[in-house]
């Protein structure tokens, strides 16, 4: 084996490595052409993403004017709310969790008592549901943190509000 050998082995093999980066190269850009034809394409015909793109660049507000049709801009209605059970005008203790209390009892928020937290609630249930309920009801402020009237929903009857703390009870015990 002399210098020469040695010289051409590398050569040989500088080649060789060469174009085998040079196939996977070519191979990389032939993958990302035949991508961007294809699902990009295919992302764009989705009609879940026109309506995503359609939101994000929809104007932030309209201009009403005068003299003109201008219907179109009134505010979309609400959506309406759980109706009451059958033959009543209270809400069920879920529904009134789902909608009004889980903002502060599903997270913990001005040291509300979490749902489901034994520990949390323990000292709270050995007051009795008469006193859960007038707390509930009328607002409490104590050295854990603020509960407002009706948890802030007056618009609630008060069974519905008294539903909701039971379904909250009986969930924590």
């Amino acid at each position: 084996m002399s210098a020469s050998h040695d010289r051409k082995f590398f050569d040989t093999f500088t080649l060789v490595l060469g174009i085998l980066v040079g196939v996977a190269v070519g191979l990389i850009i032939i993958a990302r052409i035949i991508a961007g034809n294809t699902s990009v394409q295919h992302e764009k015909e989705d009609p879940v993403f026109q309506k995503d793109v359609a939101q994000r660049i929809a104007p932030v507000a309209r201009v009403a004017v005068a003299g003109q049709d201008n219907a179109a801009l009134n505010a979309p209605a609400a959506a309406p709310a759980p109706a009451p059970a059958a033959g009543t005008t209270d809400l069920a203790g879920v529904d009134v969790f789902n909608q009004a209390c889980v903002a502060c009892h599903g997270a913990g928020v001005a040291g509300a008592p979490k749902f489901g937290d034994k520990a949390a609630w323990a000292a709270r249930i050995a007051q009795g549901a008469d006193t859960l309920h007038t707390h509930a009801l009328q607002g409490f402020q104590g050295k854990g943190g603020f509960m407002p009237p009706k948890g802030g929903r007056t618009d609630l009857s008060d069974q519905s509000v008294m539903n909701a703390v039971d379904y909250m009870v009986a969930g924590s015990q």
